[in-house]
């Protein structure tokens, strides 16, 4: 799903260690101290909690979106713009409602 989002808007995928761990992504989409640093224009945050070790890895970013159902996640601290809201009916929305990439 997420990667859907990603290609409709021609953007990168990223991810957190948990995910990682999880078996979700492979390591090389991690994140943070013990992944990757990255800077972008646009950082979107779906469903990350905030830890430090990833924030390590993405604080540089222009402008940080954050969205997580939890809406005490300490990435909200960091985040530009947040959205307390369950991930799983947002991309959704955003898939069905956002123009393709020109």
């Amino acid at each position: 799903m997420i990667e859907k989002l990603a290609d409709k808007i021609g953007a990168a995928v990223g991810a957190t260690r948990a995910a990682v761990d999880a078996g979700y992504v492979p390591n090389e989409l991690q994140v943070g101290q013990t992944g990757k640093i990255v800077a972008p224009e646009l950082y979107i945050a779906f469903g990350v909690s905030g830890a430090i070790q990833h924030l390590a890895g993405m604080k540089d970013s222009k402008v940080i979106v954050a969205v997580n159902k939890d809406a005490d996640a300490p990435i909200f601290q960091v985040a530009d713009y947040g959205l307390a809201a369950d991930l799983f009916q947002v991309i959704p929305e955003l898939l069905e409602k956002l123009p393709e990439k020109k």
